[in-house]
């Protein structure tokens, strides 16, 4: 399975050989994925700090994916944990898109857990309550408070959830960032990128795939 994954703001190159790395570190046998900067027009957000922002975001990567030729792909991931582009009308893509937070949150709900959430600043933490909603998960994002910077930053984000998930009572709570390193804190913080890999993982391995009709 070769997936093609889409930064949802501009990102440094180091940033993308940092994304790059950790895909690389996380895919089960049988996966493979491509990290690719979003652009760098004075269209491309650099942060998603508001509304209009994901906005913006969503509608760079529906053209960056509309112009991708499907051949030698199996689908499209939208690195970012917000699911982009990933409730767009059947056919509109050459390839299926698969969704990090869909597939986490089904998973998740499928084991009759309850399900949190937290987010480093409240417009994504709203866009992730609303997401969330939409796959039965009716949850409010807690707010950690951090900048796009702070994305790069392991020993700082791991703070800031330690103190979050200190009171939490969810079974399990996901880590609102797709990029973001999931510190061992010794807590029920789940990474959603992990887990949606090896779920793609399984269902490489058991031949599993939507249908073309359903995208072409």
């Amino acid at each position: 399975m070769q997936l093609l994954a889409i930064t949802p703001i501009a990102v440094s190159v180091e940033e993308i050989a940092r994304r790059q790395h950790r895909y690389d570190r996380l895919v089960p046998a049988g996966v493979r994925v491509l990290v690719e900067n979003l652009g760098a027009g004075s269209e491309v957000p650099r942060s998603l700090e508001t509304h209009d922002d994901i906005v913006a975001s969503e509608q760079c990567l529906i053209a960056r994916y509309r112009a991708v030729d499907g051949t030698g792909w199996s689908g499209f991931l939208p690195d970012c944990v917000l699911d982009p582009v990933v409730d767009s009308p059947p056919g509109l893509f050459a390839r299926p898109v698969y969704g990090i937070l869909k597939l986490t949150t089904t998973f998740l709900l499928g084991q009759g857990l309850t399900v949190g959430a937290v987010a480093r600043n409240d417009t994504i933490a709203r866009e992730l309550d609303r997401k969330l909603a939409l796959y039965g998960a009716a949850i409010s994002t807690a707010i950690l408070g951090l900048s796009v910077d702070d994305i790069s930053d392991e020993a700082r984000w791991a703070r800031a959830t330690r103190d979050l998930l200190s009171t939490a009572t969810d079974d399990a709570v996901i880590n609102g960032c797709s990029a973001v390193e999931v510190p061992d804190v010794g807590t029920k913080l789940v990474d959603p990128t992990s887990l949606a890999l090896q779920l793609l993982g399984l269902s490489a391995k058991l031949h599993l795939s939507p249908r073309a009709v359903a995208w072409a």
